[in-house]
């Protein structure tokens, strides 16, 4: 042997180093880079499930945002409606407070009127009475002109 090789020698490192290198890739690089795969999707899977999460997120606020302009203008609408009922309602209530002015007032006009009459009836009487009584004085008594100063004193005692 030339240079101090042995070829044996040489043939048994690599055949260990080969023995190793098999024994290391099946023992530690192929369950690792295995574990490491599994992890990348995993963690691959995670993210599109949050992807998919963010996207039916995304779908459902479009739709409680349609919902909530659904409900704004449903809302703009019952507000004018009711609104509107107020406003009639208030007419109507106007409408029968005028309906019951307008009786209060024809009521108290045929009342004036009927107190009126009355008083004019009443006092007709009492002039009718008073000519009586004066027709009577003087007719039973003498002198008219005793009697016309007894009914001036009359007169004057009912003016103080």
């Amino acid at each position: 042997m030339p240079l101090n090789i042995d070829w044996q020698q040489i043939l048994l490192h690599w055949m260990n180093l080969a023995i190793l290198t098999g024994g290391l890739y099946f023992l530690l690089y192929k369950p690792v880079k295995d574990f490491m795969a599994k992890r990348e999707a995993h963690y691959r899977s995670l993210d599109e499930e949050a992807a998919a999460k963010l996207a039916e997120a995304e779908r459902i606020k479009a739709e409680c945002q349609a919902k909530l302009d659904g409900a704004d203008e449903e809302i703009r609408q019952m507000k004018a409606r009711v609104q509107q009922a107020a406003q009639k309602s208030a007419e109507e209530q106007l409408a029968q407070a005028h309906g019951q002015a307008r009786q209060i007032v024809a009521h108290a006009q045929a009342e004036a009127e009927h107190s009126r009459e009355r008083v004019l009836k009443e006092s007709q009487r009492e002039l009718r009475k008073l000519a009586a009584q004066a027709t009577r004085k003087l007719a039973f008594h003498a002198d008219p002109f005793d009697q016309f100063l007894d009914l001036a004193e009359e007169g004057e005692e009912y003016e103080e």
